[in-house]
């Protein structure tokens, strides 16, 4: 059987970045500076106004990448507040590559998609608040002054833990599974299946099992009373799917058809 090892490993900021240059405070008589990232240019101007009005500094961005650029220029902002739907990408992917930037601001999602489980995937990535679009504007700069005005800014991010697998790497705090050094591209439903499998290297896992881990428990959907199972079965073909994107010849994951899937393990072994 394959073993499973956990490693931790350290984010450095980059070199050309100065250690202190995410956690410098505003001057007390300066304007707290909001970044803020939305695709929708009319609400984007809207909210924009409405903030200076406020009394904030903000500086508007369509996308992730214009943002990066903005730091990368060596700009600072006080936090940042992100729409979840943007061109390239959800905004909630966003998050992890500020963090692995060395960005350490606090991040306030503001979107129109106003679901406990969105709010919950935000909060678990890392983000201090979530605020939908239609409590408005008022609510969104009450929620900003609370957090700075408690000095809620990020700590020293703790060491992150990793799952290593043969070629398979696992990184638990945002989600995201790589092969070979390649982003499986997951989806977070996606990824809480791969990590159960791993969880059991060589077992097979049931139906049931996997199921519970998307849904609570005792959760049924499809025609019948074992409808999971073709739920079940559809995941396992995206996943399967995803991997072989990497690696053509990638068979890890293994069916027993009258139970469940297993991560069979790699033959190279854990790294």
């Amino acid at each position: 059987m394959t073993q499973i090892s956990e490693t931790l490993t350290v984010t450095q900021t980059p070199q050309s970045v100065p250690s202190d240059k995410w956690g410098k405070q505003t001057p007390v008589d300066s304007p707290v500076r909001i970044a803020l990232v939305d695709d929708d240019v009319d609400f984007r101007d809207a909210a924009s106004f409405a903030l200076t009005d406020l009394g904030f500094d903000v500086v508007p961005f369509a996308d992730g990448a214009s943002l990066f650029n903005f730091f990368d220029e060596g700009h600072m902002a006080d936090i940042v507040v992100l729409d979840w739907r943007l061109p390239q990408g959800a905004g909630i992917d966003l998050l992890p590559k500020l963090r692995r930037r060395g960005i350490q601001l606090p991040v306030v999602f503001l979107t129109g998609i106003a679901t406990a489980q969105h709010e919950s995937v935000a909060l678990e990535r890392g983000a201090l608040d979530f605020v939908d679009k239609d409590r408005g504007i008022d609510i969104l700069a009450r929620r900003i002054r609370l957090i700075l005005e408690a000095g809620r800014r990020l700590p020293d991010q703790p060491p992150e833990q990793q799952i290593t697998c043969g070629p398979l790497t696992l990184r638990p705090k945002v989600s995201r599974a790589f092969w070979n050094e390649v982003d499986v591209q997951l989806t977070v439903t996606e990824f809480r299946i791969v990590q159960l499998l791993v969880s059991s290297v060589g077992e097979f896992v049931s139906y049931r099992a996997i199921y519970d881990c998307v849904h609570s428990a005792g959760f049924f959907a499809g025609c019948g009373e074992d409808g999971f199972r073709t739920n079940v079965r559809s995941s396992m073909k995206r996943i399967r799917n995803k991997f072989k994107v990497c690696d053509a010849d990638f068979s890890e994951i293994e069916n027993f058809s009258a139970f469940g899937y297993r991560w069979r393990g790699s033959r190279k072994g854990a790294l």
